[in-house]
C-alpha cells in the first residue's frame, strides 16, 4: 500500500497527507468551529513532543448536553466537508465527555464538571499551548 492511499479500518476512512486538510489545519479548523459555536475555555495543544499517538489535542467545555451535541455535530460536519473522516467517537453528550478521534488530532468536548474531574489540561501540561480562548 502506498502512503497516499486512504486506509480503511472497520469501515471508516482516515486521511493521509495530501488528502483533505493537513493535521495543523484540522486542529485550527476545529478550534475555529468551537469558538464560532460558543465553546468555552478552548485549548489547542501541540502534543507531538510528549505524546506518541497524536499531534494535537483540542480541549473545550460546553455548558449543556445540547451544546455538546451541537459542537460535536458541527465539528464532524465541518471536517467531513473538507474530506477529513473521523476514526472513532467515544462518549455521549449526556455523559459530559465526547471524544472525537481524527488520528493525529483528538478532540475532547467536556462539561465543566467532567473537565475539572479529568484535568486533561494538567495531565498534558508539558505540551505546547498553540491557542487558548477563554
Amino acid at each position: 500500500m502506498t502512503s497516499d492511499a486512504p486506509v480503511i479500518q472497520l469501515g471508516m476512512e482516515t486521511s493521509w497527507e495530501g488528502l483533505g486538510l493537513e493535521t495543523a489545519e484540522q486542529a485550527r479548523k476545529i478550534t475555529e468551529i468551537a469558538s464560532d459555536r460558543q465553546a468555552s475555555d478552548i485549548l489547542l495543544l501541540d502534543v507531538r513532543k510528549v505524546c506518541g499517538f497524536a499531534d494535537y489535542f483540542v480541549i473545550m467545555s460546553s455548558l449543556t448536553a445540547r451544546h455538546t451535541e451541537a459542537l460535536r455535530h458541527e465539528i464532524e460536519t465541518g471536517l467531513r466537508d473538507d474530506g477529513v473522516h473521523m476514526l472513532h467517537r467515544e462518549g455521549t453528550s449526556a455523559s459530559g465527555w465526547v471524544l472525537l478521534d481524527y488520528g493525529d488530532v483528538v478532540v475532547h468536548i467536556f462539561s465543566p464538571e467532567e473537565r475539572d474531574y479529568y484535568k486533561l489540561d494538567e495531565l498534558w501540561e508539558r505540551a505546547t499551548t498553540v491557542v487558548r480562548i477563554q
